[in-house]
């Protein structure tokens, strides 16, 4: 009975530490996503409200101290420079025209954008929609993930809402 209880502990000790091996970072994850090198970023912050059934808003920042990411959006075709197009800035930080306002969708719990705002840099926008048909403002829910880099600054950040 000791020897069973001691290689069960054992078994259970080993397990734990594999597993511990097998995690992966913000940094790996993200990358993966936006097809870019982000192993030298150092996370500064995480904001996620994502609960059991999916849905909730995330954000990410890393920072670039190393200026290393810039040379990479600079050549990336899928990164876009600032300024934002009409769809990112209105779930970045919202637009008002005259009797119309519509967003921010990325916002933490008392609706304050999770970005600041950036003058300089790069964005990319991934539509996580099945159905792409109708514009991307105009659906009954959002599936899509947002990164933003600020040149000024070295900080990249990624959110997501999933609605």
């Amino acid at each position: 009975m000791k020897h069973t209880c001691l290689a069960a502990g054992i078994a259970a000790a080993l397990l734990m530490a594999l597993s511990a091996c097998g995690a992966v970072s913000p940094q790996e994850t993200i990358s993966r996503e936006l097809g870019v090198d982000l192993s030298s970023g150092t996370a500064l912050s995480s904001y996620d409200t994502h609960g059991g059934n999916g849905d909730g808003t995330s954000c990410t920042v890393l920072d670039f101290t190393d200026h290393s990411l810039a040379g990479q959006l600079q050549d990336a075709s899928d990164w876009t420079p600032l300024p934002l197009d009409p769809t990112a800035q209105a779930l970045v930080y919202g637009i008002s025209e005259d009797t119309v306002s519509i967003g921010p969708f990325l916002t933490d719990a008392d609706g304050t954008p999770l970005v600041p705002e950036i003058q300089t840099g790069y964005y990319r926008l991934l539509d996580r929609q099945n159905n792409k048909e109708v514009p991307l403002l105009e659906r009954f829910s959002f599936n899509f993930t947002l990164a933003l880099y600020d040149t000024d600054t070295d900080r990249l950040y990624v959110c997501e809402l999933d609605t």
